[in-house]
């Protein structure tokens, strides 16, 4: 798996958690959803990606993107 497919998987999986901890716990978890949607927007914009610097240093492969 690629950087840029770690990434994607990764933010997938946080906005189903979030919406599954949104239902089932507490409507704040709404708050992770967005932060994750407005990471991944400024990353689409700036090339910095936090997660992609983690997922970097654990040995995944680098993509195209990051």
């Amino acid at each position: 798996m690629s950087l840029d497919r770690a990434v994607l998987a990764f933010a997938g999986f946080m906005v189903l958690l979030s919406v599954v901890l949104t239902v089932f716990v507490s409507i704040y978890w709404l708050w992770l959803t967005a932060f994750v949607g407005l990471n991944l927007l400024q990353s689409a914009f700036t090339g910095f990606c936090p997660a992609a610097i983690i997922f970097k240093k654990l040995g995944i492969k680098s993509g195209t993107a990051f």
